[in-house]
This record gives structure tokens, C-alpha cells and sequence, in this order.
């Protein structure tokens, strides 16, 4: 190994420590933006350095280094672009498609790796393994994570679509990866066994998610994010780069502990999140005026009364709060209380939203104090105590009907809205949440039911609020 080599060896590992330190940081949300910071500078230097070897060693032709440039100018300017313009309500999607930009470069740096070897008989299982287990994995993540940004844009459905044969289907092809993956070990050069294992494994990403509904979606995105780092990984073992290996690892360590957490949010297994069936989506909007009559209907007004006169309220927001884009309109009514003296807190779902973490992220960027975002460990027991528990757009994860046996989301641990003193919703109409099932709490004779757009809701809320403690 010659001394440039050697140099650029040991910036991996720097690069490496600053992921993993960026990582560390990411644990509080004081210290996230820094984490990200080291992360991102790690990654700079480690593109930078991998820049300077494939120069030192001249083996890129001018073609290349055309390709090289004009990949890393679009990919520069496409993730400026979506930090900037992608908005918090889709946020869920770009993830889904970075998951699978990132495990189709992963199991396309496997496949050309294979065909552009010497000779590809030679190789052993030591490159032919780890490049098998690539092109499987990645090419899984790149089509299911496709599949998944799809539903949750509403171009897929987010129901289960499940057809003839589907689940047997699900079976099957996990059995020819095997064959694939032994045949391509033992016969490297054999293009069959390469394009076969390809053509298997994406076609496999797509009938893995299609059956899996909505309501799965966080647990979805968690566990297609630990499969971008593996297939990561395994690429890192097939060109022997330990900076890979280790950011690989990360991420699938980390995105396999966030599934694990987001599955036992919702009281599944990953296992039945794969199998799929579970949620029909968001039903379609009732009209506002046809509520069941055993519904209590509020106004603005009414409300306003009760959060004004409150010692303590709790917020619960929902990706009804997401949809409207109404975080600054609720951090706007959150401060006027708190000015008022009104104690106030949000109770955060693990899984409210669409993607791990979605409300602490939507709630930030309207510079909500991260010392009110309580968990739901933390804010149930609170909710007794709470005079008004305003729900934001939330359905599924306020549900009552969740602690009794024999409905789709038994077991799912909930907030404990329905224990509060009096309990408010803003909401467009009675329709459905992911799980298609009714929600106990809307019927609950303590709920007023505030039937408008969350966003026009907590500003009319706002205004009313205003002239009660002005």
C-alpha cells in the first residue's frame, strides 16, 4: 500500500468516527443539528478522499471523470433542492426514496463490480457472497421503498393490495434468493444467475410492500431504512472499504432498533407488518354537515372558552396537523396560553404520522420547546390531571376501542386522550383512519367534535382565545 493509499485508509476511519459520533449526537434534539453537522462533514471528506485516490492511481478515463462530476453536481444540487423545498408533509416520501437511491447504488456497485472483473470464475465467496447478499438486499430496498413513497403520495394505494397468490408468492421468491444467491457464489460468471437474482429481488420489493396498508407505513420506512444499510454494508465488504462496512452497519443497526420500537408501538410483529393486510388507508372525507347524532358538535367559540379557562392543556397532534401544514398556527395558540398561564404540553405517539419522529420534526420547525413534546409513556399519566385534551388530525393512535380484545388494533398501545376532562378534536369530517375502524373517543359524551380544516380550526381557535385573555 503506497503512502496516498495509506493516507486515504486513515480518513475512512475518521470519517467513520465522525459518523458514529454524529450518530451519538443525534440522541437529543439539542444536539441533533450538530450530530448531522459531524455526519455530513464525515461524509465530505470521505468523497473528497475517494476523489483524491482515484486520481493518484490515473485509472479513470476523461469519460469517467465527466460521469464522476456531472453524478456528484446533480446529486449536490437534488438534495439541496429537496432540503430546502420538500415540504414537512412529505417528508415520509423522501425518505422512502432516499431508502431507495441508497440501495440501488448499493446493489448496482455489486453488479458492476462482478462484470467488470478480470476474471469473474476467480472470485471467491469472499467478493461473490457479500455481492449476492447486495443485489438482493438492495435491490429489494430500491423497488419496496418505490412501492412504499408511492403509497404514501397516494400515486399506490395505501390499502393492502393483495392478489391471487400473493402471500405464496412472498414465499417463493425468498426461496429462489437462496438458489440465486448459492448459484451466483459458485458461478460468478455466470449472467444468468446475476440478472436472475436482480429481476428476482425487485420484483420481490414490490409484492413485499404492496400488501402492507397504511397504518404499517412508520414501521415500513424504519425497517426498508436498516435494509439500505445492510445493502450498504455488504457493497462495503465487496470493494474492502471499512468507511462502508461502518456507515452501513449504523444505519442498519439503528434502523433495525427503530422498527423493533415502532412494531411494539403498534403491538406487532415485523413479521405481520411483512405479511401485510393491516389498514385500509385514509376512508374517503364525509361530508361535515352528516355527523352521526350521537356526536356533540363545537365551535371556535366553545373551545375557546374551555382553553381559556384551563390550568393545563394537552396537544395532541396528528398527520392531520401534518396535511394542513398547521404547526405554527398551534405553536402560535400554544404560546398565547402559556402566556396566559395555561400549562401546556404535547403528547407525541410513537408512530403518529407517517414516519418515526414525524411530529417532534414538524413541531420543531414551528419552534415548539422541546421540554413540552412529552412521550406517551410520560403524558398518559398526566391526562387525568389535564383540563382540555385538544386532539390535532390524530385517529388511530387516540382510539379507546384499542384496549378491547377482538378489533384491528387490540393491544396497540394508545394516548390516553379519553381520561382527560374534557377532550376536543379538530377534525374535516367522521371519516376513517389508517385502520379503518370507527374511533370510540369521537362518541365519548365528554369529546366536542370541531368539525374544520386544522389549520383554519387552531387560527379561528387563536383568534377566539385572544379576545377571551386580551
Amino acid at each position: 500500500m503506497d503512502t496516498v493509499s495509506n493516507a486515504v485508509h486513515y480518513v475512512f476511519l475518521a470519517a467513520a468516527v465522525c459518523f458514529v459520533l454524529g450518530l451519538h449526537l443525534m440522541n437529543h434534539p439539542r444536539t441533533a443539528r450538530r450530530g448531522n453537522a459531524i455526519s455530513a462533514s464525515g461524509m465530505a471528506v470521505a468523497i473528497a478522499a475517494t476523489v483524491w485516490l482515484v486520481a493518484h492511481e490515473g485509472t479513470i478515463t476523461t469519460t469517467g471523470w465527466l460521469v464522476l462530476v456531472s453524478g456528484g453536481l446533480v446529486g449536490a444540487a437534488l438534495g439541496l433542492y429537496a432540503a430546502r423545498e420538500v415540504k414537512m408533509t412529505a417528508m415520509p416520501q423522501l425518505v422512502s426514496l432516499f431508502n431507495a437511491v441508497g440501495g440501488g447504488a448499493a446493489a448496482l456497485i455489486a453488479v458492476n463490480d462482478l462484470l467488470q472483473a478480470d476474471d469473474p470464475a476467480a472470485l471467491g465467496a469472499r467478493v461473490s457472497l457479500p455481492g449476492a447478499l447486495d443485489i438482493v438486499i438492495g435491490a429489494v430496498t430500491f423497488s419496496g421503498s418505490l412501492i412504499a413513497a408511492g403509497k404514501l403520495q397516494g400515486v399506490v394505494s395505501g390499502a393492502p393490495v393483495v392478489f391471487p397468490g400473493a402471500r405464496l408468492l412472498n414465499v417463493a421468491l425468498p426461496l429462489s434468493f437462496v438458489a440465486g444467491t448459492v448459484w451466483l457464489v459458485l458461478s460468478p460468471d455466470s449472467l444468468t444467475a446475476l440478472y436472475g437474482l436482480v429481476a428476482v429481488a425487485l420484483l420481490f420489493g414490490v409484492t413485499m410492500v404492496l400488501p402492507i396498508g397504511g397504518a404499517d407505513m412508520p414501521v415500513v420506512i424504519a425497517l426498508l431504512n436498516a435494509f439500505t444499510g445492510s445493502a450498504v454494508a455488504m457493497a462495503g465488504f465487496v470493494l474492502d472499504e471499512t468507511a462502508l462496512i461502518i456507515a452501513g452497519m449504523l444505519v442498519s443497526s439503528s434502523g433495525g432498533i427503530l422498527t423493533k420500537l415502532m412494531a411494539d408501538a403498534m403491538n406487532r410483529s415485523i413479521a405481520n407488518v411483512v405479511v401485510g393486510g393491516f389498514g385500509t388507508g385514509d376512508s374517503a372525507p364525509a361530508a361535515t354537515g352528516g355527523a352521526p347524532a350521537q356526536v356533540r358538535s363545537v365551535s371556535a367559540d366553545d373551545v375557546a372558552v374551555q382553553l381559556a379557562y384551563a390550568s393545563r392543556v394537552v396537544f395532541v397532534p396528528g398527520y392531520g396537523l401534518a396535511a394542513a401544514q398547521a404547526q405554527h398556527e398551534l405553536g402560535d395558540l400554544a404560546q398565547l396560553l402559556t402566556d396566559h398561564g395555561v400549562e401546556v404540553s404535547y403528547a407525541i405517539h410513537p408512530v403518529a404520522g407517517r414516519m418515526p419522529g414525524h411530529m417532534n420534526v414538524l413541531l420543531a420547525e414551528a419552534n415548539v420547546p422541546y421540554p413540552q413534546l412529552k412521550e406517551m409513556d410520560e403524558v398518559n399519566p398526566e391526562f387525568p390531571q389535564a383540563d382540555v385534551a385538544l386532539v390535532i388530525g390524530a385517529n388511530d393512535v387516540t382510539n379507546p376501542i384499542a384496549r378491547k380484545p377482538g378489533n384491528a388494533i387490540s393491544g396497540m398501545p394508545i394516548l390516553d386522550v379519553d381520561k382527560a376532562k374534557s377532550v376536543v378534536v379538530i377534525k374535516r369530517s367522521m371519516g376513517h383512519g389508517y385502520a379503518g375502524i370507527d374511533n370510540e373517543l369521537y362518541t365519548n359524551p365528554k369529546t366536542g367534535m370541531f368539525f374544520t380544516d386544522a389549520k383554519k380550526g387552531l387560527s379561528e381557535l387563536k383568534a377566539a382565545v385572544g379576545e377571551f385573555v386580551g
